[in-house]
């Protein structure tokens, strides 16, 4: 009998792609603190831990999720909140998914403030740009030549220095415009345009694949 398969979904994956990868799943809104112990109580036999609130309400307790795997459920987590309890609680039990997971692990990464975003409360459309994104995208302008290093470096700084909700690519470009040469913020922009990649989508992807591959018998 296939396990019951709880997903909790935001920002990071538009809902009717997520069902396309793991229609199986019941997607849930970002995770509070209890909706961990709630779907556990629920009878899910995997939870998947993609999005949670951070500053809106009371985010999700490291011992809900440690109650929960010593219950023999398991648990995914990746792309934003999952990936940071992940990083946290894979010692004990916990899988994580994703460049993003791997990044919070290594230590490369450290701040909540790195996938927090604001997102319609309704929709879930996201409203701002993690940081994480940001920090990817701006690595890949450098690997391709759009970026010198220092300029890469001065955009993250305009974008760390932004409150994350008022992080957007327009604010972080416009907060470095007399500090970069406008050739290269153009063609940043262009960059952005043409070749833009979204981590934390990708790394929902990923944690939705892996989930499949446990309900196969992976």
């Amino acid at each position: 009998m296939q396990p019951r398969i709880v997903v909790f979904l935001g920002p990071s994956l538009d809902p009717e792609e997520a069902r396309r990868i793991l229609p199986a799943a019941e997607y849930r809104p970002p995770a509070k603190r209890g909706d961990i112990l709630r779907a556990a109580g629920d009878g899910a036999g995997i939870l998947g831990l993609i999005d949670g609130v951070f500053f809106q309400d009371c985010s999700v307790a490291h011992r809900e999720i440690l109650s929960v795997l010593r219950r023999g459920v398991r648990v995914i987590g990746a792309s934003s909140m999952g990936a940071l309890r992940a990083a946290e609680l894979d010692g004990f039990g916990m899988e994580g998914v994703g460049e993003i997971y791997a990044l919070y692990r290594s230590a490369a990464v450290e701040s909540d403030d790195e996938v927090a975003l604001s997102f319609d409360p309704l929709s879930f459309r996201p409203l701002s740009e993690p940081l994480i994104n940001i920090r990817h995208n701006l690595r890949r302008a450098v690997e391709q030549g759009v970026l010198d290093p220092g300029e890469a470096e001065t955009l993250l700084s305009a974008a760390r220095d932004l409150y994350f909700p008022r992080r957007t690519w327009a604010a972080v470009l416009r907060a470095a415009e007399d500090r970069i040469d406008s050739g290269s913020l153009e063609r940043f922009r262009h960059f952005l345009e043409t070749d833009y990649r979204d981590l934390k989508r990708e790394d929902a992807i990923a944690a939705l694949q892996r989930i499949a591959e446990i309900v196969e018998g992976g």
